[in-house]
């Protein structure tokens, strides 16, 4: 100490794989967090990506500066049960949490995330790191949280340096639902809230891979009586409950990892001609299951603000993404056509089935960024459901 001036010491660590050592200020739950680390765009919605179970197993930095500045409240929680974490392992920030100025906040984001054991760490140069994770690829990384500032960092570098890659992982037993459900609630609206939907006229089944609340209320707004079923559920168990189509929801880790048990249900159900509509992972789990392969990408996709063309309208439109892995579209077989792409990287961001009511994408419609530019393709599944009936009540009538 000199003139009065006192260095001020870490109280948090972010150790990288290979050894990168980063300082910083911690916030959040006074624990440990080991996981891949990667960086979202997104300028809202914090509380909405931190609640998303598709982030398991990942540390996530967030490149927009201030985040908690509109607190946190119960009704952003994308998680379908409440008490549950979402398995996000860390929170990487740029300036120190601010209080929240919001009148819809019932909590401070500290602490909402000390009560959800998130750890995190804020004074972080986040451009910097997000550009390293841009030209290297999205990195393990350990990150420590000790209010006193104690950390044997030789251990952290050896912790961070053998984590496991994010290949062959497969995420989704820790967040799908361990038991069949059923979803009538519909979206948010302004000084009403959310609805409920009381006269469905379809009935969907849900395969639970880690599906986000939003999802099932815009399936519950468009018509939709839900039922959701574990991502481990038989075909036979789904084509049982008799439904007018099934959605594949989204998810976390490695598609390959998850198709081992996934993918021959849906194969199965794919022989019985059920309108089937697939979000994220559950796009991926599709293009397994009708013969395409999946990669890992070098820093993936995770941001409310990716331009996506849809080839079937020539549209383009600004869509929510959260993946790190992506089906190769070289690999897509006879049949099986190309129906969006990212306009970033050129990447396959939709699939559908050649005459058959089957199609899926890879972002996210129900986040609602740049107007709720993706809702259409509820419309349409909820249109390819309408046609199968169409085709059932004929074919009744004329036996």
């Amino acid at each position: 100490m000199e003139n009065g001036w006192a260095e001020p010491k870490a109280t948090a660590l972010l150790v990288l794989a290979d050894g990168t050592v980063i300082e910083g200020t911690g916030l959040g739950a006074v624990t440990k967090a080991a996981g891949e680390l990667c960086f979202n765009t997104a300028m809202t919605g914090y509380e909405e990506i931190l609640t998303d179970p598709s982030y398991a197993g990942q540390i996530i930095t967030f490149t927009f500066p201030h985040i908690g500045n509109v607190g946190v409240n119960d009704e952003d929680i994308e998680t379908v049960n409440m008490a549950s974490s979402s398995g996000v392992r860390g929170v990487v920030l740029h300036a120190p949490i601010t209080e929240p100025a919001n009148y819809r906040a019932s909590r401070h984001l500290d602490a909402w995330l000390k009560a959800r054991n998130i750890a995190g760490i804020a004074g972080i140069d986040t451009r910097a790191l997000t550009a390293r994770i841009r030209e290297g690829g999205m990195p393990n990384a350990v990150l420590a949280f000790d209010p006193d500032g104690n950390f044997d960092v030789e251990a952290l570098k050896r912790e961070a340096a053998g984590l496991p890659s994010m290949d062959g992982l497969d995420l989704v037993p820790p967040v799908t639902t361990a038991q069949r459900f059923d979803w009538d609630q519909t979206t948010w609206e302004w000084s009403q809230g959310f609805g409920k939907q009381d006269a469905p006229q379809y009935k969907v089944v849900a395969i639970d891979y880690g599906v986000k609340r939003n999802i099932l209320r815009l399936l519950a707004a468009a018509g939709c009586a839900v039922t959701v079923v574990p991502a481990t559920t038989p075909a036979e168990e789904i084509i049982a409950l008799q439904p007018d189509g099934i959605f594949l929801s989204n998810g976390p880790g490695d598609p390959a990892a998850t198709g081992e048990y996934a993918v021959p249900a849906i194969k199965t159900l794919l022989e019985k001609d059920i309108p089937i509509f697939g979000i994220c992972l559950g796009h991926q789990m599709l293009g397994l299951a009708l013969g395409a392969r999946t990669a890992k990408m070098k820093q993936g996709h995770h941001g409310a603000n990716h331009p996506v063309k849809d080839f079937t309208t020539g549209k383009v439109e600004i869509v929510s993404m959260n993946h790190g892995f992506a089906l190769d579209r070289d690999s897509l077989p006879a049949g099986v056509i190309e129906t969006h792409a990212s306009l970033f990287d050129g990447s396959n961001c939709g699939i559908a089935v050649t005459g058959k009511p089957v199609f899926s994408v890879q972002h996210h419609p129900e986040a609602s960024p740049g107007p709720q530019d993706s809702h259409y393709l509820f419309k349409r599944f909820v249109e390819n459901m309408a046609s199968r009936h169409g085709v059932a009540a004929v074919a009744q009538h004329n036996a």
